[in-house]
């Protein structure tokens, strides 16, 4: 009788009597993660840095915005934001307006160039991700279908 090999002989290609298989496992994750997610980075339309795409897709979601809420978010000094949203609002990609009910605050929000841009840059990286996925064979599409679930729970904010 054959035993099905455990999680640490699939990681390790030994069978070592010890626990946990956490660092390793987190260790290969977290370096495939970070490839992949810098070649998704590499398909952004046009000559926007990964700051800038994380800017325009923070002010998507939440503006129209403070600058100060702005850094915040994007977890950066606010004389950082105001070059980010400088060179935005340079490429015609977000607008700056003077909140009427405080003049001292502006707010950003997209313009019709920047929705396009957002939407340019994620088709541009599902169409690479799509064409890597049309390599993998029946067997290891269904490996990640069953997988997705997992990494998504990955992402659930902690309790």
């Amino acid at each position: 009788m054959t035993k099905t090999p455990n999680i640490e002989t699939k990681l390790t290609g030994t069978s070592a009597a010890r626990s946990p298989v956490a660092p390793e496992l987190a260790a290969r994750l977290r370096l495939v993660l970070n490839r992949l997610a810098r070649r998704l980075r590499g398909q952004a339309a046009g000559d926007l840095s990964p700051s800038l795409i994380s800017a325009l897709v923070s002010i998507e979601l939440l503006g129209p915005i403070t600058l100060g809420e702005l850094a915040v978010r994007e977890l950066v000094r606010p004389p950082s934001v105001t070059r980010m949203v400088a060179a935005l609002e340079e490429r015609g990609l977000v607008r700056r307006e003077t909140d009427p009910a405080d003049r001292r605050i502006a707010r950003v929000s997209l313009t019709g160039e920047g929705r396009r841009t957002l939407r340019r840059t994620r088709t541009r990286k599902t169409a690479y991700l799509a064409k890597r996925l049309r390599q993998l064979d029946e067997a290891q599409l269904a490996v990640l279908v069953d997988a997705l679930p997992v990494l998504e729970r990955l992402l659930e904010d902690e309790r």
